[in-house]
């Protein structure tokens, strides 16, 4: 059987380290986990841990490297390495219930107008203000995937419409309708919400743009949890300006941290989140690490394996 190195290599090694050395089987031997690139055993390690920001600093340097468990759901860092002869599993199956969280916060947010009963609480105003129902209304999703497939069984309980975008504009199950980038127009213009879930890809740079806000009813919120490119800043705060969309919850961003002279931290019509939308916790992704682990020892495929002809 083959001996396996493992190294482990992320800005959280303490956590990892408390997590990973007992659930190794005999033949896997831990070598470090550390957050020191400098002191990974480049020539042996042939398993990696990582932060993708970290990896890509030693995957070039790894002759004998065999498989990568990202700690990330985005790679974008290994994306810009011409090295791509391993394999790669980003961190997925393990942000449903903090994804479902985080929209469906937003989501009930706008529809029952929470702010608007805070401004009339402050005013000691009697006065109720309007608010709407999820029931019956679309919630649009751009980017289609396994995150989005944690979000369907609660959109349905609630009557929530769902259409998705994705690349191929297959039929998915629990959608009204699946659209394709080329029929983004015809998406748009239905969503009283829409949730960007688009993967870090240079097809999906910059497809939230003036153009696509202008179809969106004046009533819609836009959420972004996937990523930042996705959305060219200076157009959406046009839009919002332009009253074409109701207000954008942003929990990614083109550069992170969001420097503090970006007009998105004092726009009335922008919520920040930091990106904690969905994060990693240490558990849940050595968890993934030890079962994807098995999978590779017996010889069967690993689920959500990386394609990196397409970029996800």
């Amino acid at each position: 059987m083959t001996t396996h190195q493992v190294t482990v290599l992320t800005a959280e090694a303490s956590d990892y380290g408390a997590l990973v050395p007992g659930s190794l089987p005999e033949h896997v031997v831990l070598d470090c986990v550390t957050d020191d690139p400098t002191k990974v055993d480049l020539e042996n390690t042939t398993i990696l841990l990582a932060d993708p920001d970290l990896a890509a600093q030693v995957i070039p340097h790894m002759p004998k490297l065999v498989w990568c468990q990202s700690i990330w759901a985005g790679n974008r860092p290994l994306l810009a390495l011409e090295r791509k002869d391993y394999i790669l599993t980003p961190a997925k199956g393990v942000f449903d219930v903090q994804m479902r969280e985080f929209v469906f916060t937003y989501l009930l947010h706008y529809c029952r107008n929470v702010d608007g009963y805070r401004e009339a609480q402050q005013q000691k105003d009697w006065f109720q203000p309007t608010f709407g129902r999820l029931c019956g209304k679309t919630l649009g999703i751009t980017g289609a995937g396994s995150i989005a497939k944690a979000l369907l069984p609660v959109a349905a309980s609630l009557g929530l419409k769902v259409i998705g975008v994705s690349r191929s504009g297959e039929h998915q199950d629990g959608y009204d309708q699946i659209y394709t980038w080329d029929t983004m127009d015809d998406f748009a213009s239905r969503c009283d919400y829409v949730l960007n879930l688009m993967p870090d890809t240079p097809q999906s740079a910059n497809l939230l743009n003036k153009d696509f806000f202008a179809r969106l009813p004046d009533h819609c919120v836009l959420i972004n949890a996937g990523r930042g490119t996705a959305i060219v800043d200076e157009d959406l705060i046009a839009a919002l300006d332009a009253n074409q969309l109701q207000a954008a919850v942003l929990d990614v961003f083109r550069e992170e941290p969001l420097p503090a002279s970006h007009p998105f931290w004092e726009h009335p019509k922008i919520r920040i989140t930091q990106h904690t939308a969905a994060e990693s916790r240490p558990e849940d992704i050595a968890a993934l690490f030890v079962d994807n682990l098995e999978l590779l020892l017996e010889g069967k495929p690993l689920p959500h394996q990386f394609d990196f002809s397409k970029g996800y």
